[in-house]
Formats: C-alpha cells, sequence, structure tokens
C-alpha cells in the first residue's frame, strides 16, 4: 500500500525509465500489453495485491509507465482478455484524487452532433397568414389581376379606402377605368351598387366616403342598360330600405340600428350626389330632400334615444341645406321640425342627456346653423359708416403736449402747427443719417477717432476677451 499510494510523485521513474526502457522495447507489443493491463487492474490505478508473477528472462518489471497510451496496442481490444486483479476497498479521499488523475490523463474526445436542415433554396417564397401577395396596399395599379371575381377586387378597394380614405383621389379614376372593363352586364353593376350600399350602411364613418364614391362613379361608369344606370339602380336600392321606415322605427335595437345607418348614408348621398339639370346646371336630387322629410317625420314619431339622437345628427348634417332649399320654395318644413322637437322635449319620456341635445340643435338653428352672414357689395370704409375708422391710426402731439388724432375736428389746425414746428429739428432718422443734404455744424466737429485712454482700456477689453474665449 505505502508503496503504491505513499510514493512521492515522480519518484522511481527515471529507475524504470534507465532500466527497463531498452528491455520493453526489445520486447513483444503482447508481452508489453499485457504487463501493462496487470499493473493498471483494469480500473485505472495501481494494484496492491499479491505480487506479480516473475517475468521472463529479459524483461524487466515496470513500476509505473508513463502517461496512459492514448491507443490500445494490438490485442487489448476485448477487455475480457485483460487480467481482472482484485481492488482493495480503500478510502474515499484517495479514489476520488485517483479519479482525478486519470480523467485528466485520459483525453475526452468531444464529436460535435451534426445538424441536418431542411431548408432549401428552392424553398417556395414565405407569406404571413392572412396575406394575399396579389393585394397592394399602396394602389390597384394591376387592376383586376389576381381577383378571380368582381366581388373580392371591389370589396378589396371598399376595405382600402375604409382603412386609408386619403387615397381616394389618387386611386379613384384607376378603380373606374377597371370597373369599366369588368362590368358589363346587369348582373354585374346590380352586384357593384349592392356592395357599395353594404359597405356604407355597416361599417362605422364610411357613409361620407361612400357617398363621394357613388357620386364619382355614376358620372364615370359607361355601361347604361335597360334596367337603369348606376345612380338609378343606386336609389332603387334606397328606395327598398325606405320604404320600411316606419316598422324599422319601431323595431329592436338592432333594426333600429341598421336603420339609423341608412338615414346617415342617405343624408351624405343628399349632400354630395350631384345631378345635372336640364340646363346642364349642377343640383342634387330632389327625391331624397322628400325621402329625408319623411324619415326625420319616422324618427321623431317613435321618440325613443337612439331615433332622437339620429334625428339630432340628420339635421346637424343637412339642416341648413335643408332649410335653404326649403325657403326657395316658400315651405316652412323646418319651424315644423322645430315644433316638433320642442313638444318632444317637453312631453316624451327621453333621457336628459338626449332633450340637451335637442335644446342645443334648436339654439343651433336659431344661429342660423352657426353661419356667419358675409355682405354681398363693397363699400369702401368712411368714418361715417366705419366706428373703427380712425382705430389704428398715429398719435400726434402739440407744442404744449396735448395728444391730437386725426378724429379730433381740429385735426387740421394742430397737425398744420406740427408741420410748421418742424423747421426747428433737423432731418435725421432714426439712425442718425443726415437727410437735409447739408452738414450740422454741431455734428461735423465730431472726431471720429477715439481717446487714447478708451482705445487702451478697449484693447485690453479685446485681449481679456479673447483669452477667456480660449480657455
Amino acid at each position: 500500500m505505502s508503496d503504491c499510494f505513499d510514493r512521492a510523485p515522480g519518484a522511481g521513474r527515471g529507475q524504470g525509465r534507465g532500466r527497463g526502457g531498452g528491455a520493453l522495447l526489445s520486447g513483444s507489443g503482447a508481452a508489453e500489453s499485457g504487463s501493462s493491463g496487470a499493473r493498471l487492474g483494469g480500473s485505472g490505478f495501481p494494484s496492491s495485491g499479491p505480487a506479480d508473477p516473475p517475468h521472463k528472462p529479459g524483461f524487466l518489471q515496470q513500476q509505473e509507465p508513463l502517461r496512459p497510451p492514448k491507443t490500445a496496442p494490438p490485442g487489448t481490444g476485448n477487455a475480457e482478455h485483460m487480467p481482472q486483479t482484485k481492488v482493495p476497498p480503500v478510502s474515499q479521499d484517495k479514489i476520488a484524487a485517483h479519479d482525478c488523475g486519470s480523467a485528466m490523463a485520459k483525453p475526452q474526445l468531444v464529436v460535435a452532433p451534426v445538424a441536418t436542415s431542411k431548408l432549401s433554396v428552392n424553398a417556395p417564397e414565405f407569406y404571413p397568414s392572412g396575406y394575399n401577395p396579389s393585394f397592394t396596399d399602396s394602389s390597384f395599379e394591376d387592376g383586376c389581376d389576381g381577383y378571380p371575381t368582381l366581388t373580392e377586387y371591389v370589396q378589396d378597394f371598399l376595405n382600402h379606402l375604409t382603412e386609408q380614405p386619403g387615397c381616394f383621389e389618387t386611386e379613384i379614376e384607376h378603380f373606374a377605368e377597371t370597373l369599366n372593363g369588368w362590368v358589363t352586364t346587369d348582373e354585374a353593376l346590380q352586384e357593384l351598387v349592392e356592395l357599395i350600399y353594404r359597405q356604407a350602411t355597416s361599417v362605422p364613418n364610411f357613409s361620407y366616403m361612400g357617398a363621394r364614391l357613388c357620386n364619382y362613379l355614376s358620372h364615370h361608369l359607361t355601361i347604361n342598360p335597360q334596367s337603369g344606370n348606376f345612380r338609378q339602380l343606386l336609389l332603387q336600392r334606397c328606395r327598398t330600405e325606405y320604404e320600411n321606415r316606419d316598422q324599422a322605427a319601431k323595431g329592436d335595437e338592432a333594426t333600429r340600428k341598421q336603420f339609423h345607418a341608412f338615414v346617415l348614408f342617405l343624408a351624405e348621398l343628399y349632400l354630395n350626389l350631384e345631378i345635372k339639370g336640364t340646363k346642364g346646371q349642377v343640383m342634387r336630387a330632389e327625391i331624397l330632400q322628400t325621402g329625408l322629410r319623411e324619415l326625420l317625420n319616422a324618427l321623431f314619431s317613435n321618440p325613443v334615444d337612439n331615433n332622437l339622437i339620429c334625428a339630432v345628427k340628420l339635421l346637424k348634417l343637412t339642416g341648413s341645406v335643408l332649410e335653404d332649399a326649403w325657403k326657395e320654395k316658400g315651405k316652412t318644413d323646418m319651424d315644423e321640425m322645430v315644433q316638433r322637437i320642442e313638444n318632444v322635449v317637453l312631453d316624451a319620456n327621453c333621457s336628459r342627456d338626449v332633450k340637451q341635445m335637442l335644446l342645443k340643435l334648436v339654439e343651433l338653428r336659431s344661429s342660423n346653423w352657426g353661419r356667419v352672414h358675409v355682405t354681398s357689395t363693397y363699400r369702401e370704409a368712411t368714418p361715417e359708416n366705419d366706428p373703427n375708422y380712425f382705430m389704428n391710426e398715429p398719435t400726434f402731439y402739440t407744442s404744449e403736449g396735448v395728444p391730437f388724432t386725426a378724429a379730433d375736428p381740429d385735426y387740421q389746425e394742430k397737425y398744420q402747427e406740427l408741420l410748421d414746428r418742424e423747421d426747428f429739428f433737423p432731418d435725421y432718422e432714426e439712425n442718425g443719417t443726415d437727410l437735409s443734404g447739408a452738414g450740422d455744424p454741431y455734428f461735423d466737429d465730431i472726431d471720429d477717432e477715439m481717446d487714447p485712454e478708451i482705445e487702451e482700456a478697449y484693447e485690453k477689453f479685446c485681449l481679456e476677451s479673447e483669452r477667456k474665449r480660449k480657455q
């Protein structure tokens, strides 16, 4: 035990290296392998059991190899052919020490795992879910290419306008040209009208954009079938909803919500749909004016909160235009509407907030719908017709220091006196420039050169300023 474990590191290696080095090299590889295997005992550290049997002549006993071979010599590939020696129990500290030495002596060959990739340069192009590669978000330059049906093309464009309404001016012309090449039958035109109507009455805040779109298409679509052009089919579609106004105003909440969207879309159509008259003048559709009047009656006949709120929105949007059109015909329909609003405020069981909205609407109408009157004829302002005529006039002072302006009755006399006193003052501008032409004796005597003391102080000031700036 003491010979194997208490030996100092490196002791005896010189002896083994000197005496047995040549003998080991002259021996066979099998004998060398057997001797080495016996000493290692199959466990990586020397054995302390019975003494090894004597070797053949010519072989010297090897105390310990310098280092374990990296590769086993021929004939030692199988562990079952190596001699087995019993290892007596030893302390845990010594076992740990030898295990560390063995681990340090044996090199660890780490082989990196080979990763097999499924990526390929020939793989198809990747698109996120829900992305349509044929749809360009900025414009519809490719027209209807990539769209199998008219419905998909029109619906995509309507959604595009909903998200980016600012693109209307730049893309509506190309959209109309594409429709002219696609909408060639009555069925296609009817489908186009239905798509725009549904978008304008189902998507919030699209009623204005839908009305503008309808106005543009009514003037630029070339198809004119016997069943009616675009504007006629659109008005027929609106008439279908209009005829059910009384039932819709009394219906459930979902029915009323859909009805209110139709009312606001019809109001936008009245403001934006342009119709050419018999003399070529641009005018609004009179049939829509009559329809809005009847829709207001249906809303006020069923004075629930959401009906009244819809009526307020309708009158705020079209009240001024409707009143002007009715006044041109000598009608007092707006006065009747205001009277109905006042009756609703007094009698209806609506909420307090809705009553406040109705009263604010009456106040808005009394102020001419917030419009400011501008005089049609221009008159030149005079002191007689403009009270602010002298507001921006300059103020002068007499010799006694009394201020006067052009509004004073004796302005001419005081101003002439002021002109007479100008002879006592030299003609100089604010910056001191002489405007009189002749030099002034006082100012001519002034020398432009500085006093030597002032000049010296000025030079010191400049040097000190330069020194502080460089610091």
